[in-house]
């Protein structure tokens, strides 16, 4: 009996003192009222599987297996994943070569070819075949590409050149009105005057280029000649002296032209003095007895910016704005050998060891440091490191390093021979460096700064700047005035742009003379090398001034 049925039986009564009685005598079951469930049902999970795979293949139609809705325009695409890599080849192959991989074969061994390509035959290899038959087909395509034209002519095709048989692809051409047609002859008339011009302007600057014919002239009378001026005599000896400043003007040496830029005594005696002028001449003068010009040197077409003389004065190097450097035989004036790179040369400079007398250095306006061999006129080392046009070189510890600066405000430190920099210089509050020398002892390196003073570098260990010694008071900006040690040490001379010469006392920097020289500016001053008090300036004025 269920627990609803004894609860009705017990209600069935008329009081509840009966209900309750029987209520508690009867006893209590929680049998499951509900009927029972299987949780895990006995279900064939194949035949549902093969059911939904029976469903997904009715969709397409049993004979040639194409869905029944299209998915694109031009009918059905199925996605399919393809390696691009392998994609990319057979695309490159087919449209180049003509064949490609099967993507229907298995066993991805049979190709497909193009219309135009013969097949290879099956039989034998495959990369082989096809390698050989890819070049015969280059071969035969090229053979029947047409010409590319002439591009004067209007009928250019270049690249776009069609092959025979493909004459129905070539682009067609509009007629050309009136007006076109008159402008294209006009055009071509330009283009041949214009022609004309550079082979005649290649012409000309190849002629330029051409050494020019060098010429002397010998002032002395013609018993003179040969004589040997470029021999000291023998009671002039290099001594150790003790140098003193110039007072007073003493000669004036007048034969230029125009303005000289640069003047250079005779190495270790002096008894001569080498000039250069704008007016593209060199000239050599006697300082010891007459005073006059010897030889002029005449191998420039333009203004000559540097000279230089060998370590024995027999022969000597002039720099011109016509960018050829002239090797001079300083005894009979005639020229050993030119040098050229087509760049202008700004400062040339010998060696200073004896046994290197063929070597030379010129800085030029292309930013590099050419290295010459009068030997065999070659070019033997190339320095490239700096942004500007190189304005000095200058040799320190006996020709092993050189220091260059340039208009690029930095100063380098090189090994002879090297073209790498030793030592990089460039301070944000540095300038320009156009000229300089070098202290008899060898220690010091002194350049005349765009900023109206001369820095002092020490050239013993580490190449710094000395900040203890500088000299002001003149003004170059804008000029690269030269400047000049004494022969023992003790004073330093320069000229300035408004034409006065300036000397300093070495160890106290202080300002000791200044003597109105020329007219217009000072560029250049030199101390005699054995005189004690004599010292040459040149000038703009086209002058050439001795002092003592």
């Amino acid at each position: 009996m269920d627990l609803l049925s004894r609860i009705n039986a017990a209600y069935d009564s008329s009081s509840e003192d009966e209900i309750k009685p029987k209520l508690d005598q009867a006893p209590l079951s929680l049998e499951p009222i509900l009927p029972p469930i299987d949780i895990a049902p006995d279900v064939d999970t194949k035949a549902l599987e093969l059911h939904r795979q029976a469903l997904e293949l009715s969709r397409f139609e049993t004979t040639n297996q194409v869905i029944t809705k299209q998915n694109h325009l031009n009918g059905v695409v199925e996605q399919i994943h393809i390696n691009p890599a392998k994609f990319h080849e057979q695309f490159h192959n087919f449209e180049n070569f003509g064949h490609a991989l099967n993507p229907s074969d298995n066993s991805h061994s049979a190709l497909v070819y193009s219309n135009h390509v013969e097949k290879v035959d099956t039989d034998a290899n495959v990369e082989g075949g096809a390698g050989k038959s890819r070049k015969a087909y280059r071969k035969e395509l090229k053979r029947t590409r047409l010409a590319a034209g002439d591009a004067a002519s209007g009928d250019f095709q270049g690249p776009w050149a069609i092959y025979e048989g493909m004459e129905q692809f070539k682009a067609q051409q509009a007629e050309l009105t009136e007006d076109q047609k008159e402008l294209m002859s006009r055009f071509e008339e330009m283009r041949k005057a214009r022609l004309e011009e550079h082979k005649k302007k290649d012409k000309e600057e190849g002629a330029a280029e051409e050494i020019h014919k060098a010429t002397t002239i010998f002032h002395c009378t013609a018993s003179l000649e040969g004589k040997g001026f470029t021999d000291a005599p023998s009671y002039l000896r290099q001594k150790e002296h003790a140098c003193f400043i110039p007072k007073k003007w003493m000669h004036t040496f007048v034969g230029h032209n125009k303005g000289v830029q640069k003047i250079e005594f005779f190495p270790k005696v002096g008894h001569l003095m080498l000039s250069a002028s704008h007016d593209g001449t060199v000239k050599i003068w006697d300082v010891l007895t007459h005073k006059r010009c010897l030889r002029t040197y005449m191998g420039h077409t333009k203004a000559v910016r540097d000279i230089c003389f060998s370590n024995d004065g027999r022969r000597f190097l002039s720099a011109g704005f016509d960018k050829v450097i002239q090797l001079w035989d300083t005894e009979t004036g005639k020229v050993i050998r030119s040098f050229t790179n087509r760049k202008t040369p700004f400062c040339v400079k010998f060696h200073p060891s004896d046994d290197r007398q063929n070597i030379f250095l010129a800085g030029c306006a292309n930013k590099k440091i050419i290295q010459y061999d009068t030997n065999t006129s070659e070019i033997v080392q190339q320095y490239e490191e700096h942004l500007g046009s190189i304005n000095t070189l200058t040799f320190i510890e006996n020709g092993r390093r050189f220091v260059s600066t340039a208009d690029d405000k930095k100063i380098y430190l090189w090994e002879f021979g090297i073209p790498v920099v030793a030592k990089h210089i460039s301070e944000p509050d540095m300038q320009a460096i156009p000229a300089a020398t070098m202290h008899p002892n060898g220690k010091y390196f002194a350049g005349q700064s765009m900023d109206n003073k001369i820095v002092i570098y020490d050239c013993k260990g580490n190449f710094k700047m000395n900040r203890k010694k500088k000299f002001m008071g003149h003004v170059n900006s804008g000029y690269a005035c030269g400047l000049d040690f004494s022969p023992d040490g003790q004073f330093l001379a320069s000229g300035d742009a408004e034409g006065r010469m300036w000397f300093w006392n070495w160890k106290s920097c202080k300002n000791l003379r200044t003597m109105k020289v020329h007219e217009g500016v000072c560029i250049d001053v030199k101390w005699h090398p054995i005189e004690a008090s004599k010292v040459a300036t040149c000038g703009w004025d086209g002058t050439i001034k001795l002092w003592d």
